[in-house]
C-alpha cells in the first residue's frame, strides 16, 4: 500500500503532528514502509497457535492467600523515624 503526500499531511493533521512541507515525502514513504511490513505479518500462518506475552516461558508463582496475625508491629516501627504510642508520627500539613 502506498501512501501519497496529502494522506501523509492528514494524518499529521490529525494526530496534532507539526510537520514541514519539505518533510511530508519523507514522512509518506515511512508511512507506506510501515504498512508495507504490516502486510508482511498478515501472510503469516498463525492458525493454531496459542498467543504469548513473552519468548520465554514464565510462571507466575503466588503465595498462598492465607491469614496471619501480623505480629510485626515493632519490627516495623524500629526504622520508623518519629513513632508515638504504636502509629508512624508525621508532620501536621493542615492547620
Amino acid at each position: 500500500m502506498s501512501i501519497d503526500t496529502e494522506t501523509a499531511r492528514r494524518v499529521a493533521k490529525l494526530a496534532r503532528i507539526k510537520v514541514e512541507e519539505e518533510a511530508l515525502p519523507a514522512l509518506a514513504q515511512e508511512f507506506s514502509a510501515i504498512l508495507g511490513f504490516i502486510e508482511q505479518l498478515n501472510e503469516v500462518d498463525v492458525e493454531g497457535i496459542e498467543p504469548m506475552t513473552s519468548v520465554t516461558p514464565q510462571r507466575l508463582y503466588r503465595r498462598k492467600d492465607v491469614v496471619t496475625d501480623g505480629g510485626q508491629q515493632a519490627a516495623i516501627l524500629k526504622n520508623a523515624p518519629d513513632a508515638r504510642e504504636g502509629f508512624f508520627a508525621v508532620p501536621k500539613v493542615v492547620e
